[in-house]
């Protein structure tokens, strides 16, 4: 009899995981367990009126590297891209001038230690609550953004070592994948591209995929416990009935995976617990006849401009094929971070009332939108983004020693772990199915 892969979480790693699984030479049977009854995590697409999309989790993906061309290079694309051509310049409309226009090249040049300050808590802080919706005091580096740290490490000098490796990076770019898509992309300069009907289409097609494939998809079936059975199989209780597995693959968030595990692994479960994360609430806009005062994907927002504000992303500038008909002006507000957990723990209602005036007056002080919108969402997502605290790569190396010293047939996937990034959770999706099969598989 065949072995059998269980899958836990039906988030874009779970799905990208089932999928390696199900493409495997000799596939083993693949049952993907949902505890809702919708795929595909944090990424939800919903047409408003006239058509419009509004996306109310992720809704782009890079391209670019060896992580964008794997994902593109997936076997499953039958409907239309749509692409934004071109890195425009990303700026902050309301720029105060106290911040530096250009960084200079040495990192660790004494010269003017209040620039690099003013640096790191302008640039570094907006960009550590634009990707994480965190605090850059308190996230690593090495983890959260392992490129500038490797960066920072060999050159001496993140911005030097950044450009250096993208020079290298274009030099040997005739070795990488190739395939059609990848070829349209590179010629038309693809910064992001999306769906037709949204990102949402992406779990919609790995959905069929898999369906076709014969994965087993159960939703609305949330796992209520694990246990390691005297003869090395797991038991994955469902409530009501349960699945036994010879190998799991966890895509659940890691602090959820640890009140699953069994009394033996307590010490991973430990570890796993202190991986916390953070809430983000998402507010769609949209403005008829309306006009940004700038281009681009969008601007961030430091917190000693405004602590709720993550930033703003234009949606109609990324994918105008999107706005609807008649067209409206969509914009996309994140709010969250410190300001977020403060209103929490003062006992503050998050209403949807409140989300929604923060974010209108954001559009309005930074980018001119002082019109009411014509259209309005608003989602709480609650921890939602997983924060890589300081120490988080001992935390990675603890859980991976206690799995290997105590060969539990059991892998990580997930955003928990090593990126938040659609990319980057398709990726942890298939080194999962990878391990699981043990042997390394084709993109």
């Amino acid at each position: 009899m065949g072995r059998t892969v269980v899958v836990l979480g039906g988030g874009i790693s779970g799905l990208s995981a089932s999928y390696h699984l199900s493409r495997a030479p000799n596939p083993p049977k693949v049952v993907l367990v949902e505890g809702s009854k919708h795929l595909g995590g944090w990424i939800r697409s919903i047409r408003g009126p006239g058509g419009a999309i509004f996306e109310l989790g992720p809704r782009g993906i890079r391209p670019a590297g060896a992580l964008g061309a794997r994902t593109l290079l997936m076997d499953m694309w039958g409907t239309g891209f749509r692409a934004w051509p071109g890195l425009r310049s990303v700026t902050c409309p309301w720029r105060p001038s106290s911040c530096p226009e250009q960084v200079p090249v040495c990192g660790r040049s004494p010269a003017c230690p209040a620039l690099w300050h003013q640096v790191a808590s302008l640039a570094m802080d907006s960009l550590c609550r634009g990707v994480f919706a965190g605090n850059s005091r308190e996230l690593s580096v090495r983890s959260c953004f392992p490129s500038l740290f490797q960066a920072e490490q060999t050159h001496r000098s993140i911005l030097l070592g950044l450009l250096l490796g993208a020079a290298f990076s274009t030099a040997g770019r005739s070795s990488q994948p190739d395939s059609v898509l990848l070829r349209q992309a590179r010629a038309e300069r693809w910064s992001q591209w999306s769906l037709r009907e949204g990102l949402e289409m992406l779990p919609q097609a790995l959905n069929t995929h898999l369906t076709n494939r014969g994965v087993t998809i159960l939703r609305g079936q949330p796992v209520c416990g694990l246990s390691l059975q005297a003869e090395g199989y797991w038991k994955v209780s469902l409530g009501d009935s349960c699945l036994e597995a010879d190998h799991v693959i966890s895509a659940l968030p890691a602090s959820v995976l640890s009140k699953l595990l069994p009394a033996e692994a307590a010490p991973l479960a430990c570890v796993l617990s202190t991986i916390s994360a953070v809430s983000v609430a998402v507010v769609n806009l949209q403005y008829r006849g309306a006009h940004l005062p700038v281009q681009g994907f969008g601007h961030l927002v430091p917190s000693s401009e405004d602590p709720g504000i993550l930033g703003i992303v234009y949606d109609s500038v990324a994918f105008p094929e999107q706005d609807g008909s008649p067209p409206g002006l969509r914009v996309t507000v994140m709010l969250g971070g410190s300001w977020l957990q403060t209103l929490e723990a003062s006992g503050c209602v998050l209403s949807q009332e409140l989300f929604q005036k923060q974010a209108q007056e954001a559009a309005a002080t930074q980018l001119g939108l002082k019109e009411p919108p014509s259209h309005c969402l608003v989602h709480l997502h609650r921890n939602c983004i997983p924060q890589y605290t300081l120490g988080h790569w001992k935390k990675l190396e603890s859980a991976t020693h206690f799995l290997a010293a105590h060969r539990l047939p059991l892998t990580l996937a997930g955003a928990s772990y090593q990126g938040v990034a659609v990319n980057d959770c398709i990726e942890s999706g298939r080194q999962a199915a990878a391990q699981a099969l043990g042997s390394e598989i084709d993109s």
